[in-house]
């Protein structure tokens, strides 16, 4: 075989397969239908992400893999297609704007409000790896000092990566400039490698779960606050209108409702707001 050969070989196997606008079509209807989110301008982010995993899991075709994930849903290959099509960036103290108002508004008044019970109730949706719900808990953990180990401030943090949660449990991280000197002392534990691994406190304040957000919201109790931050902007406004609703619903009243600063809810989006992507029902 000479050269010229081989390097046509070599440019086919790692050239991204090629998918009908039927195929296409199917496969976009059922993620948007099943989990929200709006692929239907991804078409060449589809092939191009997903092509070398799909050749290594064997199937000669993306007309057989549509098949086979329609057919079967199995877990494994969904998450596959979730995990490759959405990106699951995050980082400690992103976007200072509302996270000072949360610190500096937010947690004072809830805990005002719940000096007799002393149980917070705050969800992290979407949480992705996981700096956002631990970043709120060195946030709490600030606030209330000595007096942190008499509250229940453990934060629900969901997604629907398993593979996004998984190094979210490990809470393992190359940490920013942005986190300040005494949160590395007090918060992380350095690795001999140069990340640092979060202290056992924050990690055991954090309950990481599974969750789709296009189904119901039924959690044992409402939220004082929730967060969605740069997720929604994977779906369609009738999509993001619908699931504004539901947290809407699964908020207590005055309770408040976090997105990030380069979303808007819609027009008829039932939140009042009260400062940049801060909101309050």
């Amino acid at each position: 075989m000479n050269n010229m050969t081989k390097g046509a070989e070599g440019a086919s196997a790692f050239s991204p397969m090629t998918i009908s606008d039927a195929d296409f079509r199917r496969m976009v209807n059922f993620i948007q239908s099943s989990y929200g989110i709006d692929l239907s301008q991804k078409k060449q982010l589809i092939t191009g992400r997903l092509s070398p995993a799909i050749r290594k899991l064997g199937y000669k075709s993306f007309g057989e893999f549509v098949n086979h994930v329609l057919d079967k849903k199995e877990d494994s290959e969904i998450t596959l297609i979730i995990n490759k099509l959405t990106t699951n960036y995050t980082f400690f103290m992103r976007e200072k704007e509302p996270l000072d108002f949360f610190r500096e508004k937010i947690i004072p008044d809830l805990v005002q409000r719940h000096q007799r019970d002393k149980c917070l109730s705050i969800w992290s949706a979407g949480c992705s790896s996981g700096e956002e719900p631990y970043n709120l808990s060195m946030f709490l953990f600030d606030y209330l000092g000595s007096q942190a180990s008499q509250w229940d401030t453990r934060i629900l943090a969901t997604d629907i990566s398993a593979q996004a949660l998984t190094a979210a449990r490990k809470g393992v991280y190359t940490l920013p400039d942005t986190i300040p000197p005494e949160w590395k002392r007090k918060y992380f534990t350095p690795n001999k490698d140069g990340t640092h691994t979060v202290a056992p406190a924050v990690r055991n304040n954090v309950d990481f779960r599974t969750f789709n957000l296009m189904g119901p919201i039924q959690f044992r109790r409402k939220f004082d606050m929730i967060f969605c931050r740069n997720v929604m902007i994977y779906f369609d406004q009738p999509t993001k209108d619908a699931l504004v609703r539901r947290f809407y619903d699964a908020t207590v009243p005055s309770g408040y409702f976090m997105i990030s600063c380069s979303e808007n809810l819609g027009a008829n989006a039932p939140y009042r707001r009260l400062a940049t992507a801060v909101f309050q029902k």
